[in-house]
């Protein structure tokens, strides 16, 4: 039964006022998104790229000349104005076509590299040996990417996200040809490590090079599109694990990031060099080594809690002890050094340090529904994998729907919080209704019911990275833009602990029996019970069915404490 979680993944209408839109539900909330406009706040006033320039008239400038209305003044300006607006949609999308390749593949390839791998481990397992020990292969791969977030965010501030992105493309290909030339599970596990450092500076330099080179108003669209890449791409992953692994071996699915790196590498070239700030050159080494203290054994606490095992209990407890005794020293150690890894300043703005909460709760929330619905659907329900396909996709698919959506409308309107605000509040009740009302709903109904959920879900990353971007200012973009990833990171493997310590806490708290068929229909399928009788079959069926009530519960409560960490985010309209 231990084997079962690790092996599913370790992994934005021009600015008018709408008070006089017909939708007076839309109005109401964006008046009330208002109240707090005037709070807008930036830890980088002087140099803040984040602040635009306001248009003042030049009284000594010469008065524009009035339109000739005899000789076709009208026309002539209004061919200007079209030309105008040639020009401007033409520049928008010569802008896209510059900036977005070179962020869109790196961020797929680190994203699909945390799911590839999920589906190869039985074979890398049968051909390394050591099945027991092939969970290392995706928690190394987490740890590593979960450390690099804020070491490149602090490199990309000094040294240019340009040049690190460049430092980050090798590292990840070094570490994917080594990967492939692994002879043993060790070994392999090792290589992970220098794969997912590569992979966690991708992630992390993709958001920050938005933060870069796209005006704050116009970063709702791209962080959009970054989101539908991220969809894509954990969509992708395990379909081209399996098809790799079945034709030309699992040493493929890492030697297959090689061309796709080169490719990337390319695109890179096509990014405007921006020098960093090479005044902030010194490194705070204590505090990396403090941050690996404190990453490393609490994920690897949490990976054990997610076992259930009595056994492993005391050695979690003691990784986690240890974790949470690092971060109480880096705490200390970031407030001492001249050049902190983190720094604390970041996290006494309101509007960063809830918008950080937010992505954790919402990291909670997805990643815990992404992997727990397939064994529900299993458990439950006796799905065979391609059903629980067909119910996933469209989950997948609205969250970048949702994403895309939300960022159009940032975009548009200029409006952050009140999207997840309102997204995140149905968001809640949807997860409660589905908590009492899913075994009366066929699957395609709960396909549907999820659909609408993971869009109003998609409404969340997008304003969080437009949010912290615009608060942190240049100076600080990619160390903002880090954090982000690393609180979504913590708050996903925080989540899926907690829903597995809840769900299997209610098993055990029954009939200790159903818990270890529970196992064993997660592993063999439902057939496993099909030989008891038919009044023990229902009351195995009910007992697990309380028990995914209270996770569904538990994913309504991270999305609930989003929704008020939306609702009192200072920053509301960019």
């Amino acid at each position: 039964m231990e084997n079962w979680l690790w092996e599913i993944s370790y992994g934005k209408l021009p600015s008018q006022p709408l008070m006089g839109s017909a939708h007076p539900t839309l109005a109401f909330a964006l008046f009330l998104g208002d109240r707090r406009y005037a709070m807008n706040e930036s830890l980088d006033q002087p140099q803040a790229a984040d602040r635009l320039p306001s248009k003042r008239l030049d009284p000594s400038a010469p008065a524009p000349a009035a339109p000739d209305i005899t000789t076709g003044g009208a026309a002539h300006s209004h061919d200007a104005g079209a030309t105008a607006g040639k020009a401007a949609t033409s520049g928008a999308g010569s802008q896209f076509l510059t900036v977005f390749p070179p962020i869109m593949l790196p961020m797929f390839l680190a994203v699909a590299d945390q799911t590839i791998v999920a589906t190869a481990l039985p074979a890398i397992a049968s051909d390394l040996g050591e099945i027991e020990r092939a969970s290392w292969v995706v928690v190394s791969y987490l740890i590593a990417n979960t450390i690099a977030a804020p070491v490149y965010g602090r490199l990309g501030d000094t040294f240019g996200r340009r040049l690190m992105m460049f430092v980050a493309l090798g590292i990840f290909m070094a570490g994917s040809v080594l990967c492939a030339l692994a002879p043993s599970i060790e070994v392999l596990t090792a290589f992970r490590v220098i794969q997912g450092f590569g992979g966690g500076g991708l992630m992390t330099l993709s958001q920050a090079l938005i933060g870069e080179a796209i005006p704050p108003r116009e970063r709702g669209r791209y962080q959009g599109y970054l989101a539908g890449v991220a969809v894509s791409s954990n969509t992708f992953g395990p379909v081209a694990g399996g098809y790799l692994t079945q034709a030309f071996g699992w040493q493929s699915i890492f030697l297959i990031n090689i061309p796709l790196g080169l490719l990337a590498a390319l695109f890179v070239f096509r990014i405007p060099p921006r020098e960093g700030d090479r005044r902030r050159t010194t490194f705070d080494s204590p505090g990396l080594v403090l941050f690996i203290f404190f990453v490393g054994p609490v994920i690897l606490a949490l990976e054990q809690v997610q076992r259930m095992e009595l056994s492993t209990l005391p050695f979690a407890l003691g990784l986690l002890v240890f974790g949470l005794v690092a971060l109480g020293l880096l705490a200390w150690q970031e407030t001492i050094t001249t050049s902190p890894l983190i720094p604390p300043r970041l996290f006494r703005q309101p509007s960063i340090w809830r918008a950080d909460a937010m992505a954790a709760c919402h990291g909670a929330a997805l990643v815990s529904l992404i992997t727990f619905l397939p064994i529900y659907l299993r458990a439950v329900r006796g799905a065979s994998p391609a059903e629980t396909g067909l119910v996933l996709l469209p989950l997948t698919a609205g969250i970048g729907i949702g994403s895309m959506f939300t960022g159009q409308m940032v975009t548009r309107t200029g409006w952050t919080a009140v999207f997840p605000t309102y997204g995140l509040m149905a968001a809640t009740v949807g997860l409660v209704a589905i908590a009492f009302g899913a075994p009366h709903l066929t699957p395609a109904q709960l396909a549907w019911s999820f659909c609408v959920i993971a869009l109003f879900m998609g409404t969340v990353m997008g304003v969080v990275q437009v949010t912290v971007q615009a608060v942190s200012g240049p100076r600080l973009l990619g160390t903002g833009a880090a954090m982000v990833q690393f609180s979504r990171s913590v708050g996903a493997a925080v989540g899926t602990a907690s829903v597995a310590t809840i769900l299997f806490s209610i098993l055990m708290a029954g009939d200790r029996s159903t818990a270890t068929l529970f196992g064993s229909i997660i592993e063999q399928g439902p057939d496993v019970i099909a030989s008891l009788a038919p009044a023990r079959q229902a009351s195995i069926h009910a007992e697990i069915g309380d028990a995914f009530r209270a996770a569904f519960l538990t994913i309504a409560a991270f999305t609930g404490i989003g929704t008020v960490l939306a609702w009192s985010l200072p920053l509301r309209r960019l």
